[in-house]
């Protein structure tokens, strides 16, 4: 059932009436009673979904008691047990019942009585502003899942009894506010679902139009699912794994209904992959990379999710069959190379499983690689997975020269995105290293005074904008021998470059960089006069050994930074403001100048000042000075 969508927010109890007999009352969150009122509201033009999130929750729930079975047989389905949907015209009910792992009280209110990890706030406000024809395909976007019952049904009622206990429980809701639990009976364990249907929505107890949207949306769940019609249950799928069907039989309408049944999706797959490997190993896989970026953020579950099957019959998603940064993709691999008895410690240590992991990892790769030659097609899946794709090279050696082509950046000199080999290509004679700056806004970077030296000897530097940027490139210190080089810590290599035409003689500065060290203290590694600033009165560099700049604001902010070097201040000869300081330096105390020198570098750098009320201050002194 419904058991596989994890609670976000917590049930809200309201009291309990006639507790340990009766039903006991509890309240929906106030978030998930107004997101039930945009699902009822909204999401008309793909009602049927509402049979297709029911039946694939039962599908998992079945799946799920199969795998627990195998370590204890007691817990082992009925033979046959399939899913069955018994319309009721008379009644004006529609009930799907399966013999899967069920649920306890604590679960059905953990699992029933709130969103599941969507994010409630976030699903209604994107619902509320969607044009009418986007709306369907919010609802796969956010995992709504059991709630779309609510579509066609003023009330529903969910029976069930967990796999291995005797006690069975009752939840029911109108979907308006609250929801009862009640002790009830079932005779087996499993799960019934019982839909009161609206007055609109009764082509749902037609058996001939349920049929044919099982058809369309879990044609392929291998379990049986059956439609009662006339007394008796008539067979509504094929069944078929289509993962072990030959390509040519397999159409792109079906790879696509297959693949938004599998991962609740509603977009088309960006690619589908689909082979049988023989030989030394064999296994059937059939996997798809997402066409856009889920609402679940990927970067919170860093684990990866094809399913793992052994003759057809589900064992787990959690083999860990792909590596971290590729858990973007979805999909199943089916081999006949382990025992249907294999249990969670032995997928942990079986060889057989590791080399069917290399191996489709491999063929993920090779298909990138040449999606990545259509520039604008691989444009949209790098926006949606790259940065998840670069955790590769900070943690995985094998395939780090693998992933190197594969990367894609922002930069000073292009639009769009471009390569490391693009780069390498573009380089000046006499350019020694591929040049990086990484930050938290491309837009920004370009901007940045970092760039200065650079840019006026037509130097090009990649902008890196995601976290992992900050931690990659220690890894991957270059590429085809290229070094790659932080611009925070390359500025000795300018000196090897033509030199820039400026405007106006440099003042003379050593007597200034001798009182900023005497008020800076430690609060600065070194000051030095540089020549890669052309506007900016000063800018900061990182030490030669150790993070660069922006792997220090990171390891700050998550209170990990330890005793780092204090950063270099360099300062700009050329410039009006520093020329201003030399005439005076020597003569005057420059402490206050120099607090503010080493903020202006701060901020431009995109840290925040030492003092921030402080430098306020001296900014609304300065200013009114000026008036």
């Amino acid at each position: 059932m419904a058991e596989n969508e994890a609670a976000e927010h917590g049930a809200a109890e309201h009291g309990a009436a006639n507790a340990g007999v009766g039903a006991e009352e509890h309240g929906f969150t106030a978030e998930v009673g107004r997101l039930l009122d945009l699902v009822v509201h909204s999401l008309y033009s793909e009602r049927e979904i509402f049979l297709r999130e029911l039946v694939a929750n039962a599908a998992d729930a079945t799946d799920r008691r199969r795998f627990e079975s195998l370590t204890d047989a007691t817990l082992a389905p009925p033979g046959g047990a399939g899913i069955r949907i018994l319309p009721d015209k008379a009644g004006r009910t529609l009930t799907i019942a399966d013999l899967g792992i069920g649920m306890t009280r604590e679960e059905l209110i953990a699992n029933l009585g709130t969103i599941a990890r969507s994010g409630t706030r976030a699903f209604g406000d994107a619902l509320a502003a969607a044009r009418a024809e986007d709306r369907p395909s919010l609802i796969g976007q956010f995992g709504v899942g059991f709630y779309a019952a609510f579509m066609v049904a003023d009330r529903v009622e969910v029976t069930s009894r967990k796999a291995g206990t005797e006690a069975a429980w009752a939840w029911a809701s109108d979907g308006r506010g609250a929801f009862t639990i009640a002790p009830a009976a079932r005779e087996e364990a499993g799960t019934d679902i019982v839909l009161q249907i609206k007055p609109d929505a009764e082509e749902y107890l037609d058996p001939a139009r349920l049929e044919a949207v099982i058809r369309k949306w879990a044609d392929h769940i291998t379990l049986p699912i059956t439609v009662a019609h006339d007394g008796k249950d008539q067979p509504a799928n094929e069944g078929t794994a289509l993962w072990r069907k030959p390509r040519s039989e397999v159409s792109e309408q079906a790879y696509t209904e297959f693949y938004r049944h599998l991962g609740h999706f509603f977009d088309a797959p960006w690619a589908s992959l689909h082979w049988r490997a023989e030989g030394a190993m064999e296994f059937h896989a059939l996997l798809f990379i997402p066409g856009m970026k889920p609402f679940q953020a990927v970067e919170e579950d860093r684990v990866s999710h094809v399913r793992l099957h052994v003759r057809r019959m589900f064992i787990t998603n959690e083999a860990n069959l792909l590596p971290p940064w590729l858990r973007f993709v979805d999909g199943v691999v089916d081999t006949e190379d382990l025992p249907l008895n294999v249990s969670r410690e032995m997928l942990q240590s079986t060889p057989v499983l590791a080399r069917i992991g290399k191996a489709v990892t491999n063929r993920v790769l090779s298909e990138l690689r040449n999606r990545a030659k259509d520039a604008a097609e691989y444009a949209g899946f790098w926006e949606n997975f790259g940065a998840v794709l670069k955790e590769g090279i900070w943690e995985d050696a094998e395939h780090r020269k693998d992933l190197a082509p594969l990367l894609r950046f922002r930069s000073s000199a292009v639009e769009g995105w471009t390569s490391l080999a693009e780069y390498a290509a573009r380089m000046k004679e006499g350019q020694e290293a591929i040049y990086v700056l990484a930050g938290d806004n491309a837009e920004t970077l370009a901007r940045s005074a970092q760039l200065e030296g650079f840019r006026a000897r037509g130097v090009e530097v990649l902008l890196l904008t995601d976290s992992i940027d900050a931690f990659w490139p220690d890894r991957m210190d270059s590429f085809e021998d290229t070094p790659i080089r932080s611009v925070t810590q390359g500025a000795a290599d300018l000196s090897k470059l033509p030199p820039v035409e400026h405007a106006g003689e440099a003042a003379d500065v050593e007597t200034l960089i001798a009182a900023l060290k005497s008020a800076l203290g430690e609060a600065v590694s070194d000051i030095r006069a540089t020549d890669r600033l052309v506007e900016s009165a000063v800018v900061l560099a990182a030490g030669t050994a150790g993070p660069d700049l922006q792997m220090q604001r990171l390891l700050r902010r998550a209170g990990r930074a330890g005793p780092l070097a204090a950063p270099v201040l360099e300062i700009n000869p050329r410039h009006k403001l520093i020329a201003a300081l030399a005439e005076k330096a020597g003569k005057t105390d420059l402490a206050e100048q120099a607090g503010l020198l080493l903020d202006l570098a701060r901020i431009q750098d995109g840290d925040l000042p030492r003092d921030p009320a402080g430098f306020a201050r001296r900014v609304e002194q300065g200013l009114a000075a000026t008036i």
